[in-house]
């Protein structure tokens, strides 16, 4: 078999010779997509928010605060999250774009608006990116983010690097599961995933998904990324926590049957909190996209259902407003 994969190392179950893939065993069969596909446009899937979108997003939404020094974590919408870590900021999986595609005029379109733009956000030092599914990676915000912040280093895993090369991106560091990067007082950890990675009908699996950990003085954080659940999810809290903070999916979950491979519903999330010893917890991937059958509102509802049923009644995993903050330290 040809080696196309320059990463390739024989002694790691997530490499393939032609690119990478989960350790778990596949669920889905051939057809699965248009058997979903069909059913979701036959039933009429997602409806609308039960109180209607505008309503929905006076609920779940407000312009991002960014005064002050404290140390903080935002959450602006899906997966998009900023850290302030001692006057330095980490931006992660940032789309503040109107789509989430490869052009803009077909495609997931934003239900909610973005809690702020690129011109206004302060000085990024450090970018993470997930992986390449368009709802993770925007073309239009990276553009931006690499023309303004032109020292800002960008940290991706394998086989993403290369995509950068048509931005002024000027530091792009791959990293494997496990491997780190130091940056003065952080280090960066790209962490296991149960997802996969595609932006063209021929470059499936080519490179890799990962979630990410920080560790900084003030704070250990973790960002799952895009994951069905896996215990590989359990052994990130292992081998680098405790977590102070966990930034876990709750949403893109419907149907389970087509979904439960590649993210979490809001019961595994909660699971996995109480695996990773109950760290405060920022939900995240949902809100913006209608990217399953679930409609916008139904995540933070199942939260609250999936909580009850764990018989968690004192937590730390209360969703957040899109633009809204975490502070962290003892002001929080």
């Amino acid at each position: 078999m040809k080696i196309t994969n320059k990463y390739y190392d024989a002694n790691k179950a997530h490499h393939t010779p032609q690119g990478f893939r989960n350790p778990e065993p596949t669920l889905h069969e051939k057809g699965d997509l248009k058997r979903w596909q069909d059913e979701r446009k036959k039933l009429g899937l997602p409806r609308p928010p039960q109180a209607g979108y505008a309503q929905f997003t006076q609920r779940w939404w407000q312009q991002a605060d960014l005064s002050g020094c404290q140390d903080s974590v935002w959450w602006l919408g899906h997966a998009s999250v900023l850290l302030r870590l001692g006057g330095r900021y980490v931006l992660i999986d940032p789309v503040l774009s109107h789509r989430a595609s490869p052009v803009n005029f077909y495609g997931p379109k934003r239900k909610t608006p973005p809690p702020l733009t690129v011109q206004q956000l302060p000085a990024v030092d450090v970018v993470l990116i997930s992986h390449n599914h368009y709802d993770h990676l925007d073309r239009k915000t990276i553009r931006e983010l690499s023309k303004r912040f032109r020292s800002a280093t960008f940290i991706v895993p394998l086989g993403l690097k290369s995509w950068f090369s048509r931005y002024p991106a000027k530091r792009v560091v791959e990293l494997d599961w496990w491997e780190s990067l130091t940056l003065d007082d952080m280090s960066f950890y790209a962490t296991p995933a149960r997802h996969w990675s595609m932006r063209t009908p021929w470059d499936r699996n080519r490179s890799l998904w990962c979630g990410f950990v920080i560790h900084h003085p003030a704070l250990r954080f973790y960002f799952s990324g895009d994951s069905g659940y896996s215990e590989q999810l359990v052994e990130i809290g292992s081998r680098l926590g405790p977590f102070d903070i966990a930034a876990l999916p709750i949403g893109a979950y419907a149907p389970r049957w087509f979904m439960q491979e590649q993210h979490m519903d809001p019961q595994q999330s909660v699971m996995l909190y109480q695996q990773l010893n109950q760290p405060r917890v920022i939900p995240i991937h949902w809100g913006v996209f209608e990217l399953a059958d679930e409609s916008l509102d139904e995540p933070p509802e199942q939260l609250i259902h999936a909580l009850s049923s764990a018989g968690i009644e004192e937590h730390r995993f209360h969703p957040l407003k899109i633009g809204e903050r975490m502070d962290i330290g003892p002001t929080s």
